[in-house]
């Protein structure tokens, strides 16, 4: 596997901007496309499904690595982690999940995490693929989990990169932003967009002032989609409450600085996913596939190869 420096650190930072404006993303994509491995060729693909069109992109070849970003992402947020699995003989399929990023063409009842799942499965039908390992972040491995549930036959592993929601409340710097009127995940000024920063980093990035103006105008503007897909989402705050009756192995990667979602809560995700192994990384917040994407791809690599040469893992 190859050895990311700080290019791949400044590929995650840069992706992170998807978080804030999505329609912003093609100003700064091309400085970081391949400078974490010169060597890897990321390819964007669009697909028809549910009435609707969904873009995703795909780097390597082997066996079949399925990456789901958190809310108001997109598949951006994936790209070291697509050229490391590349590297390590995996094929990365990273979509912009359906209404996310360049996917467009559905409805607001699409937002709903069930509706994710089956547009998803729609997705993997339609490019001919019948089993993979899968793994998401946040809202992303929410779906995940949702959708190994649904179809276990198709789930060769799980994997949660970062706490997902649905197992534990949100933790209490998110609170207090809620207490005071302040919707974290859509800042409608530039005090917002730093809190934001500051909930999902543990080192937040320094971003030009001119990308977080486009990103609140954007917010204020389709303030009221961004609600309604908030709205719908916070319903399922419980998701993953109750242990699945089929349980693949799984990866649990959770940030001990996770200021979303507290890393209390991975000890319970692990009582509901008990096959399979739990990492805290004692540097990471709640974007560990951004922000850890060396030490985040390293782990899930070994989880998968060992997964595969034994058909178990071992608990940690």
């Amino acid at each position: 596997m190859t050895q990311p420096g700080n290019e791949l650190k400044n590929l995650g930072r840069i992706a992170f901007f998807g978080v804030l404006c999505l329609c912003a993303w093609s100003d700064l994509s091309h400085a970081g496309d391949t400078s974490a491995d010169p060597g890897c060729e990321i390819a964007t693909h669009a697909a028809h499904v549910g009435g609707g069109t969904l873009y995703y992109n795909t780097a390597g070849q082997g066996r079949r690595v399925l990456l789901l970003h958190g809310l108001f992402a997109q598949k951006e947020q994936w790209h070291g982690m697509l050229c490391l699995l590349a590297a390590a003989g995996y094929a990365g399929i990273a979509p912009d999940l359906p209404g996310y990023g360049k996917s467009h063409g559905f409805a607001v009842q699409d937002y709903a995490l069930e509706r994710q799942v089956a547009l998803l499965h729609q997705l993997m039908a339609s490019i001919r693929i019948e089993a993979f390992d899968l793994a998401g972040n946040s809202m992303g491995g929410t779906i995940a989990a949702l959708y190994a549930r649904q179809y276990p036959r198709q789930v060769r592993t799980l994997a949660f990169i970062g706490s997902p929601l649905g197992i534990v409340g949100w933790n209490q710097p998110v609170k207090e932003a809620i207490y005071q009127g302040i919707n974290p995940f859509i800042p409608v000024d530039m005090q917002q967009v730093n809190l934001e920063l500051d909930l999902l980093f543990v080192k937040p990035p320094s971003l030009p002032e001119a990308a977080k103006e486009t990103a609140v105008k954007d917010y204020v503007e389709r303030n009221r989609h961004y609600q309604q897909i908030w709205d719908i989402v916070n319903l399922y705050d419980t998701a993953l409450a109750r242990a699945p009756k089929v349980r693949p192995p799984t990866l649990i990667v959770w940030g001990m600085q996770d200021r979303i979602f507290s890393v209390d809560g991975a000890a319970r995700l692990r009582s509901r996913y008990p096959r399979g192994a739990l990492v805290i990384l004692p540097d990471a917040g709640h974007l560990a596939h951004l922000e850890n994407a060396a030490e985040s791809a390293a782990i899930y690599i070994n989880f998968l190869q060992r997964t595969r040469a034994s058909r178990t893992v071992t608990l940690r």
